[in-house]
């Protein structure tokens, strides 16, 4: 029998911070089955346990070398075959991604949590930033050939299309929307990716999962969508919601999610 499964995926720009505000208080009166947070900016140790009262039995935390940056974390009651770091990828050793594998219905998922790198502080830094999404792109290639299905969530740190952000023509020349950026996004598409949130939406507009702290940038919506959930193509049919949850306040972000039938 097929079960509907809820992730859900949020940088949270410093889990002690919004603890302090209880912004993820939210997630004890959630169906969630996944929950993937990005730029916790903590140790496993450092994660406060009032965050939420709810209970997975499976926690993965992967922290930044370089103490209080990045960091991810994902919470979750399905049971892994399989868990990693993917230091392959993330060769600086910043934290940037959980990798789990599990089994669902008859399928074999390679379930990754991201905070992809940002490239706005120079060149050697975006530079490095596509390099990162070559290594990924290529390590979810793999995984395919071996049988796996690939589900992505997390922020990509780039707005794919010129509706994915309130500006595009003041920002084509700003990391986050720069031609180059946008290509290694067509290419994944290309590759058999889906954006999730275009497959159940389509052109809908307006939708952003990030604002500036600045200039009233979410009081007045000037947003971009940057957080996201990407499936491979023998996942598409399967997805039945895809949404973002504007709502949620605590962080420069908010939480992006789906529901997959399997």
């Amino acid at each position: 029998m097929s079960k509907t499964y809820r992730f859900i995926s949020w940088n949270v720009n410093g889990i002690r911070a919004v603890d302090k505000k209880e912004a993820l208080k939210w997630v004890d009166e959630d169906s969630v089955d996944i929950l993937g947070l990005q730029e916790i900016k903590a140790e496993r140790e450092q994660i406060p346990e009032t965050i939420f009262d709810k209970e997975f039995s499976h926690t993965q935390v992967s922290s930044s070398s370089k103490k209080g940056q990045s960091g991810v974390a994902l919470f979750t009651n399905i049971e892994p075959t399989f868990h990693d770091d993917a230091l392959h990828i993330d060769i600086l050793d910043e934290g940037r991604i959980n990798e789990v594998h599990f089994e669902l219905g008859d399928k074999q998922i390679a379930y990754f949590n991201i905070y992809f790198p940002n490239g706005q502080r120079d060149d050697e830094r975006l530079q490095y930033k596509l390099a990162f999404y070559d290594r990924f792109l290529e390590y979810c290639e793999k995984l395919k050939k071996e049988g796996k299905s690939i589900i992505v969530c997390g922020d990509v740190n780039t707005a794919h299309k010129p509706i994915d952000l309130k500006r595009p023509k003041a920002n084509e020349e700003t990391s986050g929307f720069l031609p180059i950026e946008r290509e290694w996004m067509d290419k994944l598409v290309s590759h058999g990716y889906t954006d999730t949130f275009r497959h159940i939406n389509g052109d809908i507009e307006q939708e952003y999962s990030w604002w500036s702290y600045r200039f009233n940038a979410r009081k007045n919506n000037t947003g971009w969508r940057i957080d996201y959930f990407f499936v491979s193509d023998d996942l598409k049919e399967n997805i039945t919601d895809a949404f973002i949850m504007q709502d949620i306040m605590g962080s420069d972000h908010c939480p992006v999610g789906i529901e997959i039938k399997l």
